[in-house]
């Protein structure tokens, strides 16, 4: 391997970012979708199929979280679950995170409860 492909490899992310489109498809498939907010911003709002894992537990734990299956991490904006999607992908998950998070979910006008 030469000096380029391993600084890409080095440089590169393990996980993909989605669009809210894409999170939609891939949960068609089966992917399993999980919410890493706080508690607090969590009961503001979720996406109904959400599975509830803040982050600072995703980093001990991944919560019975089945490895078969993509996994979608979504947060407020993207940014911890970029976090989340990065930890999940180094313990062997396919991993994704949603771009712009619930508020890009919302204002694509997906169901909130």
């Amino acid at each position: 391997m030469g000096l380029i492909d391993s600084l890409k490899k080095a440089f590169s992310k393990p996980y993909k970012t989605i669009s809210v489109a894409q999170a939609k498809e891939l949960l068609g498939s089966g992917a399993t979708l999980i919410d890493v907010r706080s508690a607090q911003e969590w009961r503001t709002g979720r996406a109904p199929q959400a599975k509830h894992v803040p982050l600072d537990r995703l980093q001990t734990s991944t919560a019975g979280i089945q490895k078969t299956r993509p996994v979608i991490a979504v947060c407020a904006s993207g940014v911890r679950s970029a976090s989340a999607a990065r930890m999940l992908a180094a313990k062997g998950y396919d991993a994704y995170s949603v771009r712009g998070g619930m508020a890009a979910w919302r204002q694509a006008g997906e169901p909130v409860r």
